[in-house]
């Protein structure tokens, strides 16, 4: 089988075609070898880099990392993932009875979790627009969105890509129109950033918050809240810790804050610079290339799983960025794991050694099949894919 020769980046195991970046990303050894580095410069003298070196090395980072999404650096804080991001927004935020908390129903789980859970401590309502499905365009979600909006809309959460179904939302026009009915809007973009051209200063969202380890492929527990500058004001992080009663006057209250969270691994953030010049380096046309290969990549397996499956793709090729989603037939067996994955992907991996997620969607017994595809992949691989769901017994 035909295999990327941009795969020898990774340290990925040579028997397994895996085709499930989305969930978990995969670092490439350059980044983990600068990681290796940093730690073994942190462990050398812990007091000199957290207290002397730290703080420029995290603003330079920082400031890496707001070139890539067109941001300025003071509205950007390091949060582990994007889950912690969402959650740091919900739990500073204050509602009264009778407020609506606005997301669709391709809201990510933990997400909605942590919005079903400040909506029980404030006892107000989580109001659920359905998106349609299959989805004809970006217009109709714009639509199902703002039919749910009412005059006691508070805040509206959304995927920037969807996990689910690997849609990208029309988020700025949402943004734009929601704000311009005095709503704002937190993005829960743990799959934009690396997928697919972001700028944070034109998005002019309160709130983004994305993962590094995803597609940027950073190190796992790099990830990023973006709060718009006149939101800052209202966001404090999880942890309380020495920035709430600093006296420094060098930085906003928000950097004060977020900057220091207690001791802590530092380098997977520090890492970003490295990632994003190492992915950026593995093709000439860089970062666009990147994500231009990877889409079109996305976009020829869902053709190719489609023709081997049956079916029509379930969404138009605009909304696709790196990842696809393809409906698959009814009939496959329908226990549970005790890993808690469906049983056809613990199948797909124990019997063919593939990793890709099936997904339970809308809800059982239907399933969708979610493809990622990273400059690592090939189009052979898909082919094996389709093979292997064709030979499952149902």
């Amino acid at each position: 089988m035909d295999r990327s020769p941009l795969r020898a980046h990774w340290a990925l195991d040579p028997e397994t075609l895996f085709l499930n970046h989305g969930s978990f990303g995969a670092c490439p050894t350059r980044v983990l070898e600068e990681q290796s580095r940093l730690r073994a410069r942190l462990e050398a003298n812990p007091v000199r880099f957290l207290h002397r070196d730290l703080p420029d090395l995290a603003d330079a980072a920082r400031g890496a990392l707001a070139d890539f999404l067109d941001a300025n650096p003071d509205d950007l804080a390091f949060v582990p993932n994007a889950t912690t991001g969402v959650n740091t927004v919900l739990r500073s935020l204050r509602f009264a009875p009778g407020d609506e908390l606005l997301t669709t129903d391709h809201e990510y789980n933990a997400s909605r979790n942590a919005l079903d859970f400040v909506a029980q401590h404030w006892g107000v309502q989580v109001v659920v627009a359905k998106l349609p499905w299959p989805t004809p365009s970006p217009q109709a979600v714009v639509d199902a969105v703002l039919a749910r909006v009412t005059e006691r809309t508070r805040l509206f959460l959304i995927d920037h890509i969807t996990s689910q179904t690997g849609m990208i939302l029309p988020v700025a026009s949402l943004v734009r129109t929601l704000r311009s009915r005095g709503v704002e809007t937190l993005v829960d973009g743990a799959h934009g950033p690396g997928q697919i051209p972001l700028s944070l200063r034109e998005l002019g969202a309160a709130y983004y918050t994305g993962n590094c380890h995803k597609w940027l492929c950073a190190p796992k527990g790099a990830a990023f809240l973006h709060v718009r500058r006149d939101a800052q004001p209202l966001v404090r992080p999880l942890v309380i810790s020495h920035g709430y009663n600093s006296r420094r006057e060098d930085r906003s209250r928000f950097r004060l804050d977020f900057d220091w969270l207690g001791t802590n691994d530092p380098t997977p953030f520090l890492c970003i610079p490295k990632a994003i010049e190492v992915m950026g380096g593995l093709v000439p046309g860089g970062w666009p290339e990147v994500m231009a290969r990877n889409h079109a990549l996305a976009i020829a397996a869902r053709t190719l799983l489609h023709q081997r499956l049956g079916g029509a793709p379930r969404c138009p090729e605009d909304m696709v960025g790196s990842m696809a989603t393809v409906a698959l037939p009814d009939g496959f067996p329908e226990e549970p794991s005790v890993l808690g994955l469906d049983p056809l992907q613990e199948r797909l991996f124990l019997e063919h050694r593939i990793e890709v997620p099936i997904m339970p969607w809308p809800k059982p017994p239907h399933r969708h099949v979610r493809v990622s595809a990273q400059l690592y992949n090939s189009p052979a691989e898909y082919q094996r894919l389709a093979e292997a769901l064709e030979a499952l017994p149902r």
